[in-house]
Parts: C-alpha cells; structure tokens; sequence
C-alpha cells in the first residue's frame, strides 16, 4: 500500500494568503483562503504593501485553520511547502519566513515551490487520471506560458507573452471600460450579452515566434476604440467590446495553443492560472480539443484562481525528487518555470 505523504503548502504570492494539507499530491484534506480582493478593488488593483502586511495578519490563523481542517498536529506531517517564486516580493517574504519558521519548529522539510508549477498541478487534484507528458496553457494576471510538462518536475516553456500577461490585459481593458477590479470577470460577464463582431480588433503576432504572446496591442486597441468613440461624441456598446475582446484572446490563445500541439505531437492539453476561469476560454478550447480528438483538462473554478491546494499537489511531487530547501531560502520575484 502506497505511503501517506501529507504535506502542509502555504501560498502568499499576490493577495490571497492561503493553506492547505494535501495527501500524495492527489487528495486534498484542507483549503483555506483569506482573499484581499474587497479591499484592493478599491483601488483598482492590488496594492503590494497592503497586500504583504495583510497576509501578515492572516497567515497564522489561515495555517490554524487549515491543520484544524485536516484533524492534524504538525506530527501527523511529512513536509511543510511554500511558494517562493514568481509574485509580489513582499507578499512572498511572508510566507517564505513563515514556513521556514514553522518548519524548523516542527522538525520537517521543507519544500519550495514555484507558484506557475502549482497552477498546474491543480489540474492533478482536479483529475486523478492525469499524467505527464502533455501540454499547458498557463494563464494568470501576470504570466502567460506554453508549457511541455515533461515530467512533474521537469518543464519546458516553447511560448510565452512579450508583454503584458493575459490577465492583465483583461484588467487594464475592463478599467478603461469603468469596470471595478478584478476586471476579468466583468468582462466575462458582459460578453455573454455582447456582439463578438461588432469591434474588430487586430491579432497582435510576434515575428518569428509563433508561439509567443502580445497582448499589449489588443489592450491599447480596446483603449483607442473608446476615445475615438468619445472624440466623435458616440457611445461604446460596452458588452460588445467585452465579446469582441474576449472573443480575440480565445482567437491568440487557442490558435497558438493548437498550433504547439500539432507541431510538438501533444494529444493530452491542459490549462491552468487565473485566466482559465473565463468561460469563453474554456468554452473555446474544450471544443478545439474535441474537434482534434485531444484530451482536454482544466480545473474547476476553486482551483483557478490562487490556492494552496495547488502548492501541496507540486509540492508531492517536488518531494519525490528531493527538491528540498534550507534556511537560506528566500523569496524570487521573477523565475522561470523551467
């Protein structure tokens, strides 16, 4: 009978503070998350310093709660995970210190893992029968990657964004639109009721990269497409622009997600980070998939957005490898995946 492997994770890279204790990278026995979203909206983003000293004040209860959950002491643990890399580096730090601290105190490994790895790890919770190798859109606020996961803890990034990350054009397209943050959702939302056609709006390519993103363009398109608009005294159809808009993301990402699967002989396709919750997307690439006869897989909503079940899911593997880390471990704003 295959050993229980139970590890605490703790994810801090942005604006949830969140844990969770996952068994052998599968099964999840807690998920905590204390969401900052109320109080960044306000400011139509989130705010690094407010978001660091928040997950300050959380992150004890959160870890409490979390082995409460679980009807665990820390002896009942085989390792402690944290996010160290990509995110905000003070959101970071205090997670990073915590589990270090936590796990000298408690005798027990500790494991560092890379936020994007986490994010597609969830589609493991999410489907038990899913294995490496396959191919994986990673999609979030700040990150926008095709990823061959070769193997758990083995990847390889043949196509990435130039520019902003698909998240974060949906937000800064939704703000200019008067749309409250998380911007994402707002424009989920209204191009349900929208004319995809009725705002052509260009397909950025990046030459001689055809896997690469730029979603830099699209975003100044949304932005010159309103001020022309008002210039000229006219009104914008907000929902339309959202469906054109959204309709063009679904366009760059599942174009060039296929194209990569063709050429690089992937039938098993994954998607993964923030962005996999818009329903578009979704929509639009379970039906490439099933056009092409590929296996589609994506996490539920839960699991979209930021969460430390997806820690603890990599985390299994990472301890497999033997990826462990010491005290010296710190906090990297930017790292590759790889």
């Amino acid at each position: 009978m295959e050993k229980e492997i139970k590890i605490l994770a703790i994810e801090s890279s942005c604006d949830e503070t969140a844990a969770s204790v996952v068994v052998n990278g599968r099964t999840v026995l807690s998920s905590v998350i204390a969401s900052q979203v109320e109080e960044h909206r306000k400011y139509g983003g989130v705010v690094p310093e407010i978001a660091s000293r928040r997950h300050c004040e959380n992150i004890c209860w959160v870890v409490e709660a979390a082995m409460e959950k679980a009807g665990l002491t820390f002896d009942g643990l085989d390792a402690i995970a944290v996010t160290y890399a990509p995110g905000l580096i003070g959101a970071l730090l205090v997670g990073v210190n915590y589990a270090k601290g936590l796990a000298l105190a408690a005798g027990k490994p500790l494991i560092p893992v890379h936020h994007l790895r986490g994010h597609i790890a969830a589609n493991y919770i999410a489907h038990l029968e899913l294995a490496p190798p396959f191919l994986c859109m990673v999609a979030s606020g700040g990150h926008s990657h095709i990823v061959e996961v070769l193997d758990y803890t083995c990847f390889r990034v043949i196509g990435r964004t130039r520019d902003d990350a698909a998240g974060e054009a949906f937000d800064k397209a939704a703000r200019a639109m008067g749309y409250p943050y998380p911007g994402g959702i707002a424009i989920d939302r209204a191009a349900q009721a929208g004319n995809p056609q009725t705002y052509p709006l260009p397909h950025p390519r990046v030459e001689g990269s055809p896997y690469d993103f730029s979603f830099s363009g699209l975003k100044t398109a949304v932005l010159n497409t309103l001020n022309h608009a008002a210039q000229k005294g006219e009104s914008v159809v907000k929902e339309d622009l959202c469906a054109s808009f959204q309709q063009t993301v679904c366009d760059l990402i599942a174009g060039k997600l296929m194209l990569a699967a063709e050429e690089f002989g992937y039938q098993k396709i994954a998607f993964a980070g923030g962005v996999s919750a818009n329903s578009g997307l979704r929509k639009r690439l379970t039906a490439e998939c099933r056009r092409r006869g590929y296996e589609f897989f994506v996490p539920p909503l839960s699991l979209c957005g930021d969460n430390a079940a997806m820690i603890g899911s990599q985390a299994y593997y990472e301890y497999l490898a033997g990826n462990f880390a010491g005290a010296d471990l710190n906090a990297v704003a930017s790292k590759s995946i790889e």
